[in-house]
């Protein structure tokens, strides 16, 4: 089993989008895939059509009340399982301030889940705090979803220090195995130049902390799409929503890299 969280500090860089088209794209492939929605916002639950009924158990219920991912986990589509959030999880990192190993409480109830999956996708906020620190102590991999914009790379310096720091600290196993460049427009030059500058970045030879030494770049590049953006308001991923649009097959073309991997 591959567990791996979708991780960038900054919003609006395709996190989110990265999280359910490439656990969909996984699934398609036949993978199990268990995606789960860390973010207070709920996106990648909405994204994926869920309805938010009187009584809905979420990830809050897991970290908070201790309940078992089995009983929040609901079937989103073929091979395809989501733990949802919900808007009570911003609340999470004042009500676990006083619990003892809060870091670990989703690294511990993925141990305890009883249902094997090929990949468990973590979907994290836009923020470092308890539940970005749960994703990296469950998770033995990062992928960075990056925006091809001056400010976005200016960040990541600051990601690969707190991801360091887990893995120093809380999680040897922790690695970032792959940045991935998402609305990415091949006719400007600032996309192609801050491409070209991860690039050189992970491929120097300079010594690097063993987190972040074996970074892969992925060749496929996330196009700008407006069908990638229009697809969360009909509750799809984009397989569902356009099947044949550039950003279903730039997602095909990443779970490809992604399962090259293996």
């Amino acid at each position: 089993m591959r567990t791996i969280a979708i991780m960038n500090q900054k919003g609006g860089v395709g996190k989110t989008t990265t999280s359910v088209n490439l656990s969909a794209a996984l699934a398609a492939s036949g993978k199990r895939v268990l995606l789960i929605d860390l973010d207070p916002q709920a996106h990648a639950s909405l994204h994926l059509g869920l309805t938010f009924e009187k009584g809905f158990a979420s990830v809050y219920d897991v970290l908070v009340k201790d309940l078992s991912l089995d009983s929040v986990r609901r079937q989103a589509g073929e091979n395809l399982w989501l733990v949802p959030a919900h808007l009570d999880l911003a609340a999470a990192d004042f009500e676990l301030a006083s619990t003892l190993g809060r870091e670990k409480i989703l690294a511990d109830k993925i141990a305890e889940d009883t249902v094997e999956f090929d990949y468990i996708i973590i979907d994290c906020p836009p923020s470092l705090g308890v539940l970005t620190l749960n994703a990296l102590v469950a998770a033995e991999e990062v992928i960075i979803p990056l925006q091809p914009h001056f400010l976005a790379l200016h960040g990541l310096s600051k990601l690969l220090e707190t991801i360091e720091l887990v893995a120093k600290r809380l999680n040897g196993k922790l690695r970032v195995s792959g940045v991935v460049l998402c609305l990415f427009d091949g006719h400007t030059t600032l996309a192609n130049d801050v491409r070209d500058d991860v690039k050189a970045f992970f491929g120097s030879d300079e010594q690097r902390p063993a987190a972040w030494r074996n970074v892969v770049v992925f060749d496929t590049n996330i196009r700008r799409n407006i069908r990638l953006a229009e697809a969360p308001s009909y509750g799809q991923s984009i397989f569902d929503y356009d099947p044949k649009s550039n950003g279903a097959e730039d997602y095909r073309a990443l779970a490809r890299e992604v399962l090259a991997m293996e």
